[in-house]
C-alpha cells in the first residue's frame, strides 16, 4: 500500500494523512516521570513497618500483634494513603507540575500529603476542623502547607472542592479515592504486609484483623485482600461515638449522618464513598472514654504514647480476645498503631481537657488493666 500526504478525492483508496509537523515536546511527561521516581523512592525507603508482639499474661493462648504505622516518615498510617493518592492523581493526569493540591482532612492525612507536596514542590492547602490538634497544624506548616479552618466537620468537603476550583487545582479527596488509589490485591499494601509478616508465627493466619474507619479505605483494602487470598481471617471494624459508619452498617442506609467524632482521624459525620460495608464481618461501637482509656493502657505497656484511634483499635481487639477466651479458643489477633500519641499531648493525654469534655477514663482503664493481667472481662455500663 502506498501512503500519500494530502487529500485526493478522486482516489478513494488514498490514505489521507496530516502534513508532517514537529511532534509536541514532553515536558509534562518528564515531570511525571521524575515525580513518580521520587514517590517510588520514598516507598522503597519506608516500604514496611514493624509488627509488634506485646505479651499480656492474662491472654493465655492468644497472640496479639500491632502493626506500627507510626514509624513512617510522617508518623502515621496515612503516609501510605497519601503516597497512593499522589500516584493516583499523577497517573490519571490530574496532578502535573505546579498543580495546587487541596485536601479535606482531620489532620494526619494532611500532614502526610503536605510532606509529599513538599517533596514534589507543589502548593498544598488543607481544609480541616478548627478543633484539629495544634501539633498536626504545625506539622503541615513545617512542610510548607497552608491550613484553612472550618467550624463544623461536615463543611470540609464543599470548602475543599470550592478552593480547588478557585485555584485551578486538584482536590485529592481522600474520602472518595482511598479505596480506589490502593491496589487491594497486593503491591505491598498494608494487608499484604501484615500477612507476609505473620508467616512463621504460631498462628500465622489471624482469627481477626481489627481496624477503625476514617475514610474506610484501609478496612476496604484489608477486607478485599482477605477474600482475594481466600483466608479464614475475619475483619472487625471498630467505630466511635458521633460516627455514621456503625449505624449505616447495621441498617444498610448509606445516607446515614451523625454529628462527628471526637477521636481525631476516625469516625465521620457521613458515610464516606470509600467505606465498603460488604467486606466487613463485624462492627462494634466504642465509647470515647474507652478509646482514650485503651490508648493510655497500651501506651504504658509499650513505654511510648500512641494516638486515640489506636486506642479504639486496641479496645476492639481486647473485646474480641475476651470472647475468644470465653469460648476457650486460641489464635492470633492483629490491629494497628495508627499514629504517635505525641500529637495529642494537649488533648487526650491532658487531664484538664478530659475533664472539660466530661470524659472519665478511670473505669475503662481499670477494667482493661484487670483484663490484660488476669483475662477477666467485665463490661462497663
Amino acid at each position: 500500500m502506498v501512503f500519500r500526504t494530502g487529500h485526493h478525492p478522486e482516489d478513494p483508496m488514498t490514505c489521507c494523512c496530516p502534513s508532517l509537523a514537529p511532534l509536541p515536546a514532553c515536558e509534562n511527561r518528564d515531570w511525571t516521570r521524575h515525580a513518580i521516581a521520587l514517590l517510588q523512592g520514598d516507598g522503597r525507603r519506608s516500604a514496611d513497618t514493624h509488627l509488634v508482639n506485646p505479651a499480656f499474661k492474662g491472654l493465655r493462648g492468644i497472640q496479639i500483634y500491632l502493626k506500627d504505622e507510626s514509624t513512617h516518615p510522617t508518623g502515621s498510617l496515612k503516609h501510605r494513603l497519601a503516597r497512593s493518592l499522589f500516584l493516583y492523581g499523577i497517573c490519571n493526569g490530574r496532578i502535573t507540575e505546579g498543580t495546587t493540591l487541596v485536601e479535606a482532612s482531620s489532620g494526619s492525612t494532611a500532614v502526610s500529603e503536605a510532606y509529599f507536596a513538599h517533596l514534589l514542590d507543589l502548593p498544598f492547602l488543607a481544609v480541616m476542623p478548627r478543633t484539629t490538634s495544634r501539633q498536626k497544624v504545625e506539622a503541615i506548616e513545617r512542610f510548607g502547607g497552608r491550613c484553612h479552618f472550618v467550624d463544623h466537620a461536615g463543611e470540609i468537603y464543599t470548602v475543599a472542592q470550592r478552593l480547588a476550583e478557585e485555584t485551578g487545582g486538584h482536590y485529592l479527596d481522600q474520602f472518595t479515592n482511598a479505596e480506589r488509589a490502593t491496589d487491594w490485591r497486593g503491591n505491598n499494601n498494608i494487608a499484604e504486609s501484615i500477612f507476609e509478616q505473620m508467616r512463621g508465627e504460631e498462628h500465622p493466619v489471624p482469627d481477626w484483623v481489627v481496624m477503625s474507619a476514617g475514610t474506610g479505605g484501609t478496612s476496604a483494602t484489608i477486607g478485599r485482600y482477605i477474600r482475594y487470598r481466600n483466608l479464614a481471617t475475619r475483619l472487625c471494624v471498630v467505630d466511635v461515638e458521633g460516627s455514621a459508619f456503625y449505624d449505616a452498617w447495621q441498617s444498610g442506609d448509606m445516607e446515614t449522618t451523625a454529628e462527628g467524632s471526637r477521636i481525631e482521624g476516625i469516625g465521620r459525620p457521613r458515610v464516606e464513598p470509600s467505606f465498603i460495608p460488604g467486606v466487613i464481618d463485624h462492627m462494634i461501637r466504642v465509647p470515647d472514654a474507652a478509646s482514650i482509656a485503651a490508648m493510655h493502657v497500651l501506651s504504658d505497656r509499650l513505654f511510648r504514647r500512641v494516638g486515640g484511634s489506636t486506642g479504639t483499635n486496641f479496645f476492639g481487639l481486647c473485646w474480641i480476645a475476651a470472647n475468644m477466651l470465653r469460648e476457650g479458643r486460641h489464635g492470633s489477633l492483629v490491629s494497628l498503631i495508627c499514629d504517635s500519641g505525641d500529637r495529642y499531648a494537649a488533648t487526650y493525654y491532658n487531664p484538664e481537657w478530659l475533664a472539660e469534655h466530661g470524659i472519665d477514663i478511670a473505669p475503662h482503664r481499670a477494667m482493661l488493666e484487670r483484663f490484660l493481667d488476669t483475662g477477666e472481662y467485665v463490661a462497663i455500663g
